[in-house]
């Protein structure tokens, strides 16, 4: 698949919209219960692009996919931390795509200074689980029949990486771009 990977732009809105517009009406891998709209998806890539990251992946001019890592959780021992999501055009799973962009964001991650990686699956969800363990993400827990969607309880397991091999007995100074914690 002849994909192109690039940093998100403002223009990008209305296409992550509609991709994630998807999952939210149709699927339970997502927790939300009404798809953002467009103001709203540029609120969200304006706010984790900078200081995360937020990445497109475009076929023929066209945005198929993206992947963003945001806040794990405000408090400030965490910011060391991140939580990633991916979102796919239906039928692009299990193509590479998914994986392209994983790795383009987790190298992105890497080099601003975050040390670990979380993120939760809601089940099931085979491809993403092995997506996501074919990256070297371990399973560390499941949080059972946590979320309400489309008529049923549903499970989240919560999946961890490590960005840094050698995480040391301190964290970093600050993060890149000196950002406030």
């Amino acid at each position: 698949m002849d994909l192109t990977i690039r940093d998100a732009t403002a223009q990008d809105a209305a296409p992550c919209a509609r991709i994630y517009g998807f999952y939210v009406r149709h699927t339970h891998v997502s927790f939300e219960t009404d798809p953002p709209d467009v103001a709203e998806m540029a609120r969200r890539v304006a706010a984790y692009a900078d200081r995360h990251a937020w990445l497109v992946a475009e076929r023929g001019g066209t945005v198929v996919g993206f992947a963003y890592g945001s806040p794990y959780s405000p408090r400030p021992a965490y910011r060391w931390s991140v939580e990633t999501s991916v979102y796919l055009e239906p039928g692009l799973r299990r193509t590479g795509a998914g994986r392209a962009l994983y790795e383009a964001l987790l190298d992105r991650l890497a080099a601003r200074g975050y040390r670990r990686v979380v993120a939760g699956l809601a089940l099931p969800n085979d491809a993403s689980l092995g997506l996501h363990v074919a990256l070297g993400f371990e399973v560390v827990g499941t949080l059972r029949r946590i979320g309400w969607k489309h008529g049923s309880w549903r499970d989240v397991m919560r999946l961890q990486k490590d960005l840094a091999p050698e995480l040391g007995t301190t964290p970093p100074e600050a993060l890149p771009r000196d950002l406030p914690s």
